[in-house]
């Protein structure tokens, strides 16, 4: 018998989201494998995925138009 065609017990996590059993090694959750049984259950229970947080770029704020008159009249 091989052992990657039957889960094994050790591997066998309860989704944090859903409290559905599952092998963790077979979680599409590629950051918190062991925390929820795929990605839908952490975007539900999170907001978002960590793999979406690590690819998001940080855009610069906007500067309010009364902020850059002020900056000029200071100087």
């Amino acid at each position: 018998m091989d052992s990657d065609t039957h889960s094994d017990p050790r591997h066998i996590r309860t989704c944090q989201h859903c409290h559905v059993r599952y092998d963790w090694r077979r979680s599409p959750s590629t950051s918190l494998k062991m925390t929820y049984c795929g990605s839908l259950c952490e975007a539900a229970d999170l907001g978002f995925t960590i793999d979406a947080l690590i690819r998001c770029e940080r855009r610069q704020p906007l500067e309010a138009p009364q902020v850059k008159e002020l900056a000029t009249i200071a100087a």
